[in-house]
């Protein structure tokens, strides 16, 4: 059974986790962004299928809208940020050795997390 985890900025839930991979549902409410972020263990492709907004990817600002794919490489610096008035939705796929949460390191956040 899929397990949903809300986030000052929304939520996401875990569709499956299998070895080596790792498939969620990301939901960014309007106006909020999650912190700009690295991984050290993990690549991430990001495919969003509702709303609109940017995608921060190292020093690009990217903006993003149903059909868009997003590859965050292993390392690099990253953020989703909904600009629109309807919920940002999109599904990640992460890829690595290790794909637990503590392989978060912030940069910045906008909830005092980092």
């Amino acid at each position: 059974m899929a397990s949903t985890v809300q986030k000052p900025w929304g939520a996401y839930t875990v569709l499956e986790t299998t070895g080596n991979f790792q498939v969620k549902r990301l939901e960014v409410s309007p106006g909020k962004r999650f912190s700009l972020q690295t991984h050290a263990k993990r690549a991430e492709t990001w495919i969003v299928v509702a709303g609109t907004g940017v995608v921060t990817l190292g020093t690009r600002e990217i903006p993003v809208k149903r059909e868009t794919v997003v590859q965050v490489p292993l390392g690099e610096a990253h953020r989703a940020h909904n600009t629109g008035s309807e919920p940002l939705v999109f599904i990640e796929v992460q890829f690595g050795d290790y794909l637990g949460e503590d392989d978060i390191v912030r940069l910045e956040d906008d909830f005092n997390r980092a």
